[in-house]
C-alpha cells in the first residue's frame, strides 16, 4: 500500500492550520515518517527532515541541505521540483503527502526564477522546452534578448526615471481646447493641502494655489521645516517627492496641482489632500525591498553582430531568383487526406465523411472552396485524393491560411407527400482546423502535415470553415481527430519575395475626383459596387496622397489573390503617411492580415501616450489572437510599453493571465507573459503576491459554497471568518497591491465585515482597512463561476465616455468602477462603499415590496437623509448629473436587464449602473414577450429627484434634458471610435459579441447613417418615449420586488 493519503484542493484549504503525516523519502533510501505543520515552510521543513535524519543509518553520505530539493506529486498529477522553498506546505498542495529529496542539478538560480514564474503564469515553462516547435524556440530566444535589455536599461535608470516608470502620475483629462469650459473647474481660491514628512512625522498645511507646480509646494514645505526647527542648511526639494498617504500613487512632474486625479477628488468632496514628503532615498530603499525575493537571472550573452544582407542594386530580373514564389505558375493542391484517430462517438456509422478545404486571406476567400468526395465512416478514413484550388501558386499571398472542416452528411427525411426524386442531404460539422501555408521563416509549406482538428459546433450561419479561427492546432491530442494532408513537394524552398528586391511598375491613373469623394465619404457602411471597387484602386495614389484615412477602403478592395496588385499595394504603402490612431485602430481588424499592413498599423499607434494605450490595451491583447505567429509588431510593441510602465505592464498580465485556461491562446499568452516576467523581474514579486491573494479568495469561496448547502447563512459566515483568520490567510490577504489599481495598498483584511452574497456562486465581499488614507475602508467583490469579460467591456466603454465627455467640459459625475477578469470564470469588482440599490431604498422607505416601486418620493428622502442642509442641493446635482449620463450610456451601448437592484445611488447623490449581463439589444424576454420596452431607465421617481421634489421645475429638468443632448452628440462624433472597439473585441468569443451584425446595434443607436440634425432629432425622440413609456419599467420593478420577496426564505 503506498504512503499517505489522498489531499484534495479542499483539504488543503480548510487545514492550513492543523498538522499533517508526511512521508519523506531520502536520496539514502530512507524512509521518514513526520508530524508537521501545513503552514511550514518548505525550508523549514527540510530543517526538521535534516534533524531527524542525523538519528538514521547512512547519514554520512548525504551532502549539505542546499544540494537536495523537494519534489511531489502535484494535483494535476505531474512531478513537480519545489525550488522555491518559502511557499508554504498547504500552498503546495500536493496530491498525496509525499515528499521525495533528490540531488539538485543545474542552475539553481535559474530553476528557481523558472519556477516562479510557472507558478505565476499558470503554465510550466518545461512544456514550451520540451515541445520541439522551432518557432517556440525562436521566439523565446529573441524575446529573452529583447526583454533582459530592457531589463538591463532600467538598472541604469535614476530615482526619479524609475519612479516614471513604476510609479506613473494619474491626472484628470483636460479639456480638448481652450474655448470649452474646463470640467476641472479650478477654484479661484488657494486651497489647504497637508504635507507630512516621512522621516520625522512632522506635518504643515499650507495654503497654495491650485496652480502651483508639486515642486513649489515642496519647496514651502522644506523651507517651513528648516524655519521651525532651525536647521542651519535647508534640503533640496529635488531630492523628495510627493507621495499620496496609503498609496503607491505620486505627485510629480510639471502638472498643476488641480490636474491630479488625487487632488481633483479631494477639491470636489471637500477634503483636506494628505501627502507625504518621500525622500530619495525612500524610493531607492523601495526599489532594493521590491527586489528581495526575486531570483535574477543570469546575465545575458552579448547579442552577436547582424549578418549584414546582400545589397541588391537595381532590378534584376526574376530569373535570378529561382526559388521565389512568384515564379511559380502551377495551381495549389494538396494531396493524401485521410484522418486519424476519429472518436467512435463523433458520428453514426451509417454517416458518410467529407473534408472542405478554402484558402482565405482575412475574411476573404482567395478562390472556390474545394471538397473531398464521401467515404464511410471508420476508424481511420482515407481519402487518398487530390484537391486541387483555382489559384497559382505565385498568386498566394503571404498571410494565406487553409481552412479545413470535417462534416458528416446524412439523409434528410422525405417528407410524406414529396414529389422530388432526389432526396436532399443534411450537413453534419464534425471538426475543423486551419493552418498556414507559410511557415514563420517565409517558407511555403511542403510534406505531410498532422493538424488535430477542434469540435465544430452547428452555428447560425451553417458555415462549416472558420477562417477567423485560430491556427493553432488542437493541444489535446489524445482525444482529438487529426487531419492528416500533404502539401505539394517542390525542388527547394520557396520564400515570399522580399518587396524591397524588385517592384512591379506601377500606372498611374486620373479619375473624377468628385466621384471618389462621394465614394469615401459616404456616411453609409454598405458594401461598394465593382465598379465603385476599380475606381478606388485605379485611384489609390490620390487616395494615398488627399485621403491617407481611407487606407482601410482601399486594402479592402485589393484583390490580395492577384500577386501584381499586392506588390504595388505594399509599395504603395511604403510611401503612406502615418495614420491617425483612431484609423490605425481599424487597420487592426482580422480582415486586414498582411504583414506590411500590421507593421504601418503598429507604427501608427507608437504616438499613444500611456494614458491613451491603456484605455485600448483590452482590445489590443484581443488583437494577438489574430497573429498567426508568435515574432509579430504587436507583440513587442505591447512588450516594450509594458517594459517601460508598470501599470501597462500590470493590465497586460492579468489581460493574457485570465486566458491561460483558452487551449487556442495558451501557447502565445504564455510566452508573452514569461518574457514580461523576464524582462520585469521587480514586477514579479508584487504580482506573486496578488496571484496567491486570488488562490486563497477562490478556495474561500470553494469553502463557503460548499458550508452553504448544510449550514445556515449565520453559520457559514462564522466559518468563513475562523478561515480567514488562520494565519496563512491573514498573510496572504495584507499589504497586496489591488489587481483592480496597482496604486492602491490593500493593507489589512478586516475580517468582522467580510461577508457572502446571497446569489447562486457566492460572491465575496472583502473588505480591507488603510491606516495611512485616514482609516477608511475598501471593498472587493471577488467572483468565482460568473464570466466578467462583458462587464469589464462594458465598464470600459464608460470610462472613455467619461474621458470623452470631460474633454468636451462635460463632467456627468460616473462611476466607472474597476472590474478585472483574472481567469476562467473568475475575477475581481470594486465596491462601491457608502451605496445602496434603488430597490432596497424603496423597499425601506415602503411598508410591502408591491408599493415600494411607486413611491415616488423614496429616493429624494433618502438623499435628504444623507445630505442634510445645504448639502442637499450638491447631491441632487450629482444626481442629475449621473442620471444623464448613465441614461445616455445605457442606451448607446443597448445595456439589458435593467432592474431596481442593478441601479444604485451613492450617499453624495452619484447614481450609477451594475450588472451588464446584457448589452447590444440583447434584451430579456419571457414567453416570447421582450421585457424592456423603454430606449433607457427614466422613472418619473428620479425626475422628481432632477426637479427637487417640485412638480413646475421645468428649468431643471430641461437642464437635465439638454446634458443628455450635449452628451448624446459628443458620443456620436465619436462613434467610429467605438465601433472599431466593439469590432476588435470579437474575438474574445463574447456570446453577444460574435460577429458584424451585433455591432450594428452600435451603429441604429448613434445614428451614424444621418445628419447631425437627424440624429439629435432621433434622440430627441427615444428621450420622450423612455419618459413617455416609463410606466411600464415601473411595471417590470414591481415584478421584480415581487418575485425578490417571495424568494425570501420565511
Amino acid at each position: 500500500m503506498p504512503p499517505g493519503i489522498y489531499c484534495p484542493v479542499e483539504f488543503w484549504s480548510k487545514e492550513a492550520n492543523r498538522n499533517i503525516q508526511v512521508d519523506f523519502l531520502l536520496p539514502t533510501g530512507i524512509y521518514l515518517n513526520l508530524l508537521v505543520p501545513c503552514s511550514a515552510t518548505l525550508s523549514t521543513i527540510k530543517k526538521a527532515v535534516w534533524h531527524h535524519a542525523q538519528y538514521e543509518p547512512l547519514f554520512h553520505m548525504l551532502s549539505d541541505p542546499d544540494s537536495y530539493v523537494f519534489t511531489c506529486i502535484n494535483q494535476t498529477a505531474e512531478q513537480q521540483e519545489l525550488e522555491d522553498e518559502q511557499r508554504r506546505l498547504c500552498d503546495v498542495q500536493p496530491f498525496l503527502p509525499v515528499l521525495r529529496l533528490v540531488a539538485r542539478e543545474g542552475d539553481r538560480v535559474k530553476k528557481l526564477i523558472n519556477s516562479q514564474i510557472s507558478l505565476l503564469i499558470g503554465k510550466g515553462l518545461h512544456e514550451f522546452d520540451s515541445s520541439g516547435d522551432p518557432e517556440v524556440n525562436d521566439f523565446r530566444a529573441k524575446i529573452h534578448q529583447f526583454c533582459a535589455e530592457r531589463a538591463a536599461q532600467r538598472q541604469q535608470l535614476s530615482w526619479r526615471a524609475w519612479m516614471e516608470y513604476s510609479f506613473p502620475v494619474q491626472l484628470e483629462p483636460l479639456a480638448g481646447s481652450p474655448e470649452r469650459k474646463n470640467s476641472l473647474r479650478i477654484p479661484n481660491k488657494n486651497i489647504f493641502v497637508n504635507v507630512k514628512f516621512e522621516s520625522g512625522g512632522e506635518s504643515f498645511t499650507f495654503h497654495i494655489s491650485p496652480k502651483e507646480l508639486p515642486m513649489t509646494l515642496m519647496s514651502y514645505a522644506v523651507k517651513k521645516q528648516a524655519t521651525v526647527f532651525r536647521h542651519q542648511r535647508i534640503n533640496s526639494p529635488e531630492d523628495y517627492t510627493l507621495q499620496v498617504n496609503g498609496k503607491c500613487e505620486y505627485l510629480y512632474g510639471n502638472y498643476p496641482l488641480y490636474q491630479f486625479q488625487y487632488i481633483h477628488d479631494c477639491l470636489h468632496h471637500g477634503l483636506l489632500p494628505h501627502l507625504t514628503m518621500v525622500h530619495s532615498s525612500s524610493i531607492m530603499a523601495l526599489w532594493e525591498e521590491q527586489a528581495n525575493g526575486i531570483a535574477h537571472s543570469p546575465k545575458s550573452v552579448a547579442r552577436p553582430p547582424p549578418i549584414p544582407k546582400k545589397k541588391v542594386r537595381g532590378a534584376f530580373p526574376l530569373y535570378l531568383f529561382p526559388n521565389i514564389l512568384w515564379l511559380r505558375q502551377p495551381s495549389f493542391w494538396l494531396a493524401s487526406v485521410r484522418l486519424d484517430c476519429l472518436p467512435t462517438n463523433s458520428c453514426p456509422s451509417f454517416f458518410q465523411l467529407v473534408v472542405q478545404a478554402g484558402l482565405y486571406h482575412g475574411n476573404e476567400m482567395l478562390c472556390k472552396m474545394v471538397s473531398s468526395s464521401e467515404v464511410s465512416v471508420c476508424s481511420e478514413p482515407v481519402w487518398g485524393q487530390r484537391l486541387e484550388f483555382e489559384i497559382n501558386v505565385c498568386d498566394l499571398p503571404r498571410m494565406a491560411r487553409l481552412c479545413l472542416a470535417l462534416y458528416a452528411v446524412v439523409e434528410k427525411a422525405k417528407k410524406a407527400r414529396s414529389t422530388k426524386k432526389k432526396s436532399k442531404k443534411a450537413d453534419c460539422p464534425i471538426a475543423w482546423v486551419n493552418v498556414m501555408l507559410f511557415d514563420y521563416k517565409d517558407q511555403l509549406k511542403t510534406g505531410e502535415c498532422s493538424l488535430p482538428m477542434w469540435s465544430s459546433f452547428p452555428d447560425e450561419k451553417g458555415e462549416l470553415l472558420n477562417p477567423m479561427g485560430t491556427v493553432q492546432t488542437n493541444p489535446n491530442t489524445e482525444s482529438a481527430a487529426a487531419l492528416v494532408i500533404h502539401f505539394p513537394s517542390v525542388e527547394a524552398h520557396l520564400s515570399f519575395p522580399v518587396f524591397r528586391t524588385f517592384l512591379l511598375p506601377v500606372l498611374l491613373c486620373t479619375a473624377q475626383k468628385q466621384q471618389l469623394r462621394e465614394i469615401l465619404e459616404r456616411r453609409s457602411h454598405a458594401e461598394l459596387y465593382e465598379h465603385e471597387k476599380d475606381l478606388l484602386w485605379k485611384m489609390r495614389y490620390q487616395i494615398r496622397d488627399h485621403y491617407p484615412g481611407a487606407l482601410a477602403k482601399l486594402l479592402v478592395v485589393t484583390k490580395w489573390n492577384k500577386h501584381e496588385d499586392v506588390a504595388q499595394m505594399v509599395h504603395l504603402l511604403q510611401s503612406w503617411r502615418e495614420l491617425p490612431v483612431l484609423n490605425a485602430l481599424e487597420l487592426l481588424d482580422f480582415n486586414f492580415p498582411d504583414r506590411c499592413v500590421s507593421s504601418f498599423t503598429v507604427n501608427s499607434l507608437k504616438k499613444l501616450t500611456d494614458v491613451e494605450l491603456l484605455q485600448y490595451l483590452l482590445q489590443l491583447v484581443q488583437v494577438l489572437k489574430y497573429e498567426s505567429y508568435l515574432d509579430c509588431d504587436l507583440t513587442k510593441f505591447l512588450l516594450d510599453r509594458a517594459l517601460s510602465n508598470r501599470k501597462i505592464g500590470h493590465f497586460l498580465f492579468w489581460h493574457l493571465r485570465s486566458e491561460m485556461h483558452v487551449p487556442s491562446v495558451a501557447i502565445k499568452f504564455g510566452l508573452i507573459l514569461e518574457a514580461y516576467c523576464r524582462g520585469s523581474p521587480y514586477h514579479m514579486k508584487a504580482l506573486m503576491k496578488q496571484s496567491e491573494a486570488l488562490s486563497k479568495m477562490k478556495a474561500l469561496n470553494d469553502i463557503v459554497k460548499l458550508s452553504s448547502q448544510k449550514i445556515s447563512k449565520l453559520q457559514t459566515k462564522e466559518y468563513m471568518h475562523a478561515c480567514m483568520r488562520q494565519e496563512t490567510y491573514m498573510e496572504a490577504l495584507s499589504n497586496i497591491q489591488s489587481p483592480l489599481n496597482p496604486h492602491i495598498i490593500l493593507s489589512k483584511v478586516s475580517v468582522e465585515l467580510c461577508t457572502f452574497m446571497d446569489s447562486k456562486m457566492k460572491p465575496l465581499w472583502i473588505v480591507f482597512s488603510n491606516k495611512n488614507m485616514g482609516g477608511s475602508n475598501m471593498g472587493l467583490i471577488f467572483k468565482n463561476g460568473d464570466d466578467l469579460r462583458q462587464d469589464m467591456l462594458t465598464l470600459q466603454m464608460i470610462h472613455l465616455m467619461d474621458i470623452l465627455w470631460k474633454k468636451e467640459g462635460l463632467d456627468l459625475r460616473m462611476t466607472p468602477y474597476g472590474c478585472l477578469s483574472t481567469g476562467d470564470k473568475m475575477g475581481l469588482i470594486e465596491a462601491v462603499m457608502d451605496s445602496d440599490t434603488i430597490a432596497n431604498i424603496q423597499l425601506n422607505k415602503s411598508n410591502m415590496a408591491a408599493t415600494a416601486a411607486f413611491n415616488k418620493d423614496a429616493l429624494l428622502n433618502w438623499l435628504k437623509s444623507k445630505n442634510p442642509g445645504d448639502a442637499l442641493d450638491r447631491a441632487i446635482e450629482e444626481f442629475t448629473l449621473s442620471c444623464a449620463g448613465y441614461c445616455v450610456a445605457t442606451y448607446v451601448l443597448g445595456i439589458g436587464d435593467r432592474h431596481s437592484d442593478n441601479i444604485m445611488i451613492r450617499e453624495n447623490g452619484q447614481l450609477f449602473h451594475i450588472d451588464f449581463g446584457h448589452f447590444l439589444g440583447n434584451f430579456k424576454t419571457k414567453f416570447g414577450i421582450n421585457r424592456e420596452r423603454v430606449p433607457f431607465i427614466l422613472t418619473y421617481d428620479f425626475v422628481h429627484v432632477v426637479q427637487q421634489g417640485k412638480t413646475n421645475n421645468s428649468e431643471k429638468f430641461e437642464r437635465f434634458r439638454d446634458y443628455c443632448e450635449r452628451a448624446y452628440m459628443i458620443l456620436r462624433s465619436h462613434g467610429l471610435l467605438f465601433l472599431h472597439l466593439f469590432a476588435l473585441m470579437k474575438a474574445a468569443g463574447l456570446p453577444e459579441l460574435s460577429c458584424s451584425k451585433d455591432i450594428q446595434y452600435l451603429k441604429d443607436s448613434l445614428a451614424l447613417g444621418k445628419t447631425d440634425e437627424e440624429a439629435r432629432k432621433h434622440f430627441q425622440l427615444k428621450f420622450n418615449e423612455a419618459l413617455r413609456e416609463s410606466w411600464k419599467t415601473k411595471v417590470n420593478w414591481l415584478a421584480h420586488n415581487v418575485s425578490k420577496d417571495n424568494s425570501k426564505p420565511a
